[in-house]
C-alpha cells in the first residue's frame, strides 16, 4: 500500500473531501502506475479518481464508531516519533 494514503477513519475534525480525493489519486496512481497519465489515459485515470473518492465517502459515512476519536495533531506526533525512532538521523 502506498504510504501517503492516510487513515481517514474516526479523526477529529473529521475528514474533509479534499483529503479523500487526495487518498483516492494517490491509490490511482499507485495501482496506474502514473504519476500523471498520458492525455489518452487521462480520462480514464480521472474518472477512476472520481469513483474511489465516491466509494470511499461512502464507505467512511457508513462506519460505525466504538472508540473514541483520536486527535490528528497527537496522532501526527506519535507517527513523527515513531519516525525518527525507525529512522535515526
Amino acid at each position: 500500500m502506498c504510504r501517503n494514503i492516510k487513515m481517514l477513519h474516526n479523526f477529529e475534525p473529521p475528514v474533509t473531501e479534499d483529503e479523500i480525493r487526495a487518498a483516492a489519486l494517490q491509490y490511482v496512481r499507485k495501482v496506474s502506475g502514473f504519476n500523471k497519465p498520458s492525455k489518452n489515459n487521462e480520462a480514464a485515470f480521472l474518472a477512476a479518481v472520481d469513483e474511489i473518492t465516491a466509494a470511499t465517502t461512502r464507505l467512511l459515512g457508513s462506519l460505525e464508531r466504538k472508540s473514541p476519536l483520536k486527535n490528528r495533531e497527537e496522532e501526527a506526533a506519535k507517527a513523527r516519533l515513531r519516525s525518527a525512532q525507525r529512522f535515526p538521523k
